[in-house]
C-alpha cells in the first residue's frame, strides 16, 4: 500500500498486478529500513489513533492502542462531571494535555468533547509541529491551543478540569526489558523518565495538583512497574483508582483533587 500509494481494498482488488522497476526499487528499499529495526510508522509517516490517522515521524513517540485507556478514562469521568449531557457545562470544560507529542491524545478529546477548551504542551518545538500538522488534518487547529512549555511551569492555577498525560514512565533500569526499536528509535526523552521511572511523574504530580480546580483529575498512562511508587506520589490526592490494558497490566491512573 506505501509503495504503490493506494488502499487496501486497491491490493486485494488487483493480485495480477505486479511492480514496475521503480516500484520495485522503492519496496526493496522500504524492507531494508524495517529490517534494520525502523518502526514501520516512521518508514509509512502514519500510525492509527481513536480513528484517526495521525503523521508520525521520529520526533514523537508512535501512538499505541494502549493510550487510548486514556481517553476512556476521560471520557467516563467528564461524563461522571455531567460534561456529556449538558453541552454548557460541556464548554465550561478546560483541558490539558501534557507532553502532547504527536497530539494524539489532545486531538481524541477534541473529537469526543467538542465543546472543551483544550490546551497542549511539549518541551519540543519539533514534536509540537508535528502534533500542529496533526490538528489541521482533521481541522481541530482552531479548539486546541499548543504551547512549547516545560510540563506545567507557569500554567495559572485552580483553572483546570483535567489534566492528562502519557509521561516518559521507563526507568532506565528497564531499558533492557524494552523493545529494541523502541530504545533505538523512539525519542527517549519521551520513553525514559531516569534511574527509576516515577522522575518526571513526581515533578508533574504538584504542578498538576496546583493547576486544576478542586474536584478536578489527573489522568495518566503508567506502567505496572510503577505504580506503587505513582501511588504514594498521590498520597494527597481522592478517589485514585487504576484501570487496567486488555493484558490486565496497569495502565491508566486516575486522582481527583481535594
Amino acid at each position: 500500500m506505501f509503495t504503490l500509494g493506494c488502499d487496501r481494498a486497491y491490493v486485494y482488488a488487483h493480485p495480477e498486478r505486479e511492480l514496475n522497476k521503480d516500484e520495485q526499487s522503492r519496496y526493496k528499499a522500504v524492507l531494508a529500513e524495517r529490517a534494520r529495526g525502523i518502526p514501520a510508522q516512521y518508514i509509512t509517516g502514519h500510525q492509527e489513533f481513536w480513528g484517526m490517522d495521525l503523521i508520525v515521524t521520529p520526533a514523537v513517540l508512535i501512538p499505541r492502542p494502549e493510550t487510548e485507556h486514556v481517553i476512556e478514562t476521560v471520557v467516563e469521568l467528564a461524563r461522571r462531571l455531567g460534561g456529556l449531557e449538558r453541552l454548557p457545562h460541556t464548554a465550561s470544560l478546560r483541558i490539558v494535555d501534557v507532553g502532547t507529542g504527536s497530539g494524539c491524545i489532545a486531538l481524541a478529546l477534541a473529537k469526543e468533547l467538542p465543546q472543551a477548551e483544550i490546551h497542549a504542551t511539549d518541551i519540543s518545538a519539533a514534536a509540537l509541529e508535528i502534533a500542529r500538522a496533526n490538528a489541521v488534518r482533521h481541522q481541530l487547529e482552531s479548539r486546541i491551543h499548543f504551547l512549547e512549555n516545560d510540563l506545567l511551569t507557569g500554567f495559572e492555577n485552580n483553572s483546570y478540569d483535567f489534566v492528562v498525560s502519557n509521561p516518559p514512565y521507563v526507568g532506565e533500569a528497564e531499558s533492557d526489558s524494552v523493545q529494541l526499536e523502541v530504545r533505538k528509535f523512539e525519542p527517549r526523552h519521551a520513553v525514559f523518565a531516569g534511574p527509576s521511572g516515577t522522575e518526571t511523574i513526581a515533578r508533574l504530580i504538584p504542578q498538576a495538583y496546583a493547576a486544576l480546580k478542586p474536584g478536578a483529575y489527573l489522568v495518566m498512562e503508567i506502567s505496572g512497574t510503577i505504580v506503587e511508587g505513582v501511588k504514594s506520589l498521590l498520597a494527597k490526592w481522592e478517589e485514585v483508582s487504576m484501570m487496567l490494558d486488555l493484558q490486565g497490566i496497569a495502565r491508566v491512573i486516575a486522582a481527583r483533587k481535594v
